[in-house]
């Protein structure tokens, strides 16, 4: 499985003051999106964005514990010293997955509420692990797709130093004993091909059954 990431540039900025006067910062739009290829050459199936969504609204929105980072994250885990947003809902409108994020009184999140002040372009990334099948000219995301976080917030996301690769060609992450880890290619490649064309397709979901079901303790 491999990290992928998607920026979305068309992001609100929200303000909401309480009775003492304090403002909260949001921000606000779509998160993510099906049915339809994006500039990374990548296509999501509704249901395979639905199903990870629904898990992660009930297992980190619905539990105020799924935060977002501020840059570009290298790796599927959450920084908690990065921490800038606490994602507080996503919803499904046809084909987008329309999201809201509070900024927190966190240092990163300090530095994006003086960037919105300033009138500062940001975006956002969603950042998932899973693999990816070839179809006419098209990566589809397959239904092995698990979703870290729908929202890191970038920095003038349309210039194109600001993208991260959206897969990393040469590493792969595994998740083992409680820890996320990176994994040298060659060295899945050489545990595939050591295994018989006839156990071939059998050890492939193997290796993939054992890496979801290390995924679902999280």
């Amino acid at each position: 499985m491999k990290l992928i990431t998607e920026v979305v540039e068309d992001i609100q900025y929200l303000t909401e003051q309480n009775d003492e006067g304090e403002k909260s910062y949001y921000i606000e739009g779509i998160f993510m999106q099906a049915e339809k290829p994006n500039r990374n050459g990548r296509i999501y199936p509704k249901s395979v964005l639905e199903k990870e969504v629904n898990r992660y609204n009930k297992e980190y929105v619905m539990k105020n514990r799924a935060y977002g980072e501020l840059g570009h994250p290298q790796g599927p885990t959450i920084n908690l010293e990065r921490m800038s947003h606490l994602i507080k809902e996503i919803k499904v409108d046809g084909n987008n997955f329309v999201g809201k994020a509070k900024i927190m009184d966190s240092p990163y999140g300090n530095i994006v509420k003086n960037l919105i002040k300033e009138g500062a372009s940001l975006g956002v990334s969603s950042r998932g692990m899973g693999s990816l099948k070839r179809k006419n000219g098209i990566n589809e995301v397959q239904r092995d797709f698990y979703l870290a976080t729908a929202a890191d917030i970038v920095a003038d996301p349309s210039a194109p130093d600001a993208f991260v690769n959206g897969i990393m060609e040469n590493v792969e992450w595994i998740y083992e004993n409680g820890v996320w880890s990176q994994k040298d290619l060659e060295s899945a490649k050489k545990e595939i091909h050591e295994t018989s064309k006839a156990n071939l397709e059998d050890k492939k979901i193997q290796i993939f059954e054992n890496f979801i079901n290390n995924l679902k303790i999280l």
